[in-house]
């Protein structure tokens, strides 16, 4: 594909963009539920099919994971249990913070107060649908 000029451009644009991607929606996914560490793994090899440099960082992450994965099998079974345990009992704090926070200060309409106030502000700032 790298002997036409054309066809080699626009492999690499769309090789490039797609890998960039999938990196971003792995870096999304660790702060969000979903497989973070395999997306970005998979953007880099996507991205390895054009450039060296995401060659090297992708043998790199596969030692980690590997460092990683050993690390967890010889955890032991209490810390593993305590960990999840304590996971848990932030996720539940979290989520009951956020839910007892909607429920003290409106926040449907605190967020729309805010919206117009941001539109009083700011004259390009949109409408909001439905309003």
């Amino acid at each position: 594909m790298h002997a036409n000029p054309a066809l080699s451009l626009t492999t690499k644009l769309l090789v490039t963009t797609l890998g960039v991607l999938v990196m971003v929606g792995g870096l999304v996914m660790m702060v969000t539920p979903g497989p973070g560490v395999l997306g970005i793994a998979l953007g880099l090899a996507i991205l390895a099919t054009e450039y060296d440099w995401a060659e090297r960082w992708l043998a790199k992450a596969r030692e980690k994971a590997h460092e990683a994965r050993l690390k967890a099998e010889a955890m032991d079974p209490k810390v593993r249990r305590r960990r999840l345990l304590l996971t848990g009992l932030m996720f539940v704090a979290v989520t009951g913070g956020v839910a007892l926070y909607v429920a003290l200060y409106d926040w449907p309409g605190f967020a729309l107060d805010s919206w117009d106030w941001l539109q009083g502000m700011a004259g390009w700032v949109p409408e909001l649908p439905g309003m």
